[in-house]
């Protein structure tokens, strides 16, 4: 018998007559909101960038038999202001980015996607005035994005970007071009001092959109595509 999913709430009620609302899911598999910290060194020790997005906010869990089994983390794009250049009029506080995802090797049938589909329950509850969620396949995961194809996402095309690799570390092509010294991170200045020892790749990313509030999918300014069609061991744990 298939297990109902439903949300789960703190055992404490709020001052407004309702209790904090934690995660999503059922008792098997289940995603819940884990501490900051314990996410970040997830992150780092088992998603192949090593690295995490720093303005990432929410951090999800994935529990399964409850044993953490991965991490989902959520947070505006690198450039929080680009969203009003693919949604019209959205607000920097509208929208997330899937920033990172990493899931552990298990036989649970469809765990990509029962995670990121309870994610979103879940900010549809606890974040109301979210109004959409991008990701980017990335094809370093073997794969065209058809994790969210599963999702319902809409897919809106590729791009190219270069990426730089530095003692298995993965960064953004951002991170070498950064010049202003408030602004750079310890990890970037390493990066730049050691620019002579990094690898240059130039990857394939593809663009995926899920709209919570169907109403914004009409303003979004680029042009939805079909679904590309995933190649031989797509599936991917990792975003």
């Amino acid at each position: 018998m298939k297990e109902k999913k439903q949300y789960i709430f703190s055992n404490q009620v709020s001052l407004y007559g309702e209790s904090e609302c934690l995660g999503f899911g059922s008792k098997t598999l289940y995603i819940k909101e884990i501490d900051r910290n314990e996410s970040i060194n997830y992150i780092k020790k088992n998603h192949y960038s090593g690295k995490v997005t720093s303005n990432s906010f929410i951090h999800l869990g994935l529990f399964y038999k409850n044993e953490l089994m991965g991490v989902l983390q959520f947070g505006p794009a690198m450039n929080p202001a680009s969203c009003k250049s693919i949604v019209k009029d959205t607000k920097t506080d509208e929208y997330l980015e899937l920033n990172r995802m990493h899931l552990m090797d298990n036989d649970l049938m469809y765990a990509e996607s029962q995670a990121i589909s309870m994610g979103i329950s879940y900010i549809k509850k606890k974040y109301p005035k979210i109004k959409w969620i991008q990701s980017f396949a990335d094809e370093r995961c073997g794969g065209f994005g058809i994790v969210y194809q599963a999702c319902s996402f809409s897919y809106y095309g590729e791009h190219t970007s270069t990426f730089w690799e530095l003692d298995g570390v993965w960064y953004h092509n951002k991170a070498m071009t950064i010049r202003d010294e408030n602004k750079i991170s310890p990890s970037e200045r390493y990066l730049q001092n050691n620019k002579e020892r990094a690898v240059s790749h130039r990857l394939r990313q593809f663009r995926y959109i899920k709209f919570l509030d169907q109403r914004e999918k009409k303003k979004c300014l680029l042009k939805e595509q079909p679904y590309p069609k995933h190649y031989e061991n797509s599936s991917c744990k990792e975003s």
